[in-house]
C-alpha cells in the first residue's frame, strides 16, 4: 500500500504541480523520480509512480510544463517543447526541481534514488545524468536520445538503460547510433534495449489517442521494458 498526495513547486515564477506516490512501510526507502511524457503529466506518470510506490520506492512524477496540466493537442506541445530541445540548462533546472523535491522526502534513502522518464521525459532523465546529478540508475522509455552537450557525457554517474522501439519514427537508427558513440566516449555504463517491432510510446496505453502514425502501445514490450528496469534497479541495490 501507498500514501499519494499533490505536492505545488515553483520553478521560475510557474507552480509545478506534481505527484508524490510513499510507501505505507517504514523508511527509508529507495527513491525514483519519474519524467512525464511530452503532453504533460497525466495518469501515465501517475499511475507508474504508484505502481513503484507499491514496490517499496518514494516516488515523484514532476510536472514539468506547469499547472500540473496535460496539453491540449500536438500544436500546444511542440510550442513548448521546441523551445526547450536545444536548451540543455533549462531541461536539467525543471528535472533538477523535481530531484530537489523527491530528496526533500523525510522517507528517502539519499543513497538510492534513480530516475526515469517517457518520451521527452526520458530525455530530461538522461539530462539530469549528463549534468552529474547523484543518481544510481537513469532509465529513459522511448526517450529521445539526442542532445546539444554530447560531451557531457563524462559527468555521468548514472548506470544508464535506455529501451527503444526499432520503429519508432521519433528516434531513427541514426540518434541511436549517436547516442552509442557518445555513451562510449564518456566512459558510461549503459546499455541499450531495442524491442523488435515496438513504436513511440509504447508503455503509454492511451497512446492511440493521439490518433498519429508511430506512436502506438505494445503491451509485450511495455511488460519487457518494465522488468528490464528492475532488474537494474536491483543490480545497482536500489
Amino acid at each position: 500500500m501507498a500514501t499519494t498526495s499533490v505536492i505545488n513547486y515553483v520553478v521560475d515564477g510557474t507552480t509545478m504541480v506534481g505527484h508524490l506516490a510513499v510507501p505505507d512501510a517504514p523508511g527509508p526507502h529507495p527513491a525514483v523520480l519519474v519524467c512525464h511524457e511530452g503532453p504533460g503529466i497525466d495518469g501515465h506518470a501517475t499511475g507508474r509512480a504508484d505502481r513503484l510506490a507499491a514496490l517499496g520506492y518514494v516516488a515523484f512524477a514532476l510536472d514539468y510544463h506547469g499547472g500540473g496540466v496535460r496539453l491540449p493537442d500536438m500544436a500546444a506541445m511542440m510550442a513548448r517543447l521546441g523551445p526547450l530541445m536545444g536548451d540543455s540548462d533549462r531541461i536539467r533546472a525543471l528535472g533538477t526541481a523535481g530531484l530537489d523535491v523527491l530528496l526533500a522526502q523525510p522517507q528517502v534513502d539519499p543513497a538510492r534514488v534513480a530516475a526515469v522518464g517517457y518520451c521527452f521525459g526520458g530525455t530530461m532523465a538522461l539530462e539530469l545524468a549528463r549534468g552529474g546529478a547523484d543518481l544510481q540508475a537513469v532509465i529513459g522509455f522511448h526517450s529521445g536520445l539526442a542532445t546539444t552537450r554530447p560531451h557531457d557525457a563524462a559527468n555521468i554517474r548514472a548506470k544508464v538503460l535506455v529501451c527503444i522501439g526499432s520503429e519508432d519514427p521519433l528516434i531513427p537508427a541514426a540518434q541511436r547510433t549517436d547516442f552509442e558513440a557518445e555513451m562510449r566516449s564518456g566512459n558510461v555504463d549503459w546499455r541499450m534495449n531495442l524491442y523488435g517491432g515496438a513504436q513511440h510510446s509504447f508503455t503509454n496505453p492511451n497512446a492511440g489517442d493521439a490518433g498519429m502514425p508511430g506512436i502506438v502501445y505494445d503491451q509485450r514490450t511495455d511488460e519487457r521494458s518494465w522488468r528490464a528496469m528492475l532488474d537494474l534497479f536491483a543490480e545497482v541495490g536500489m
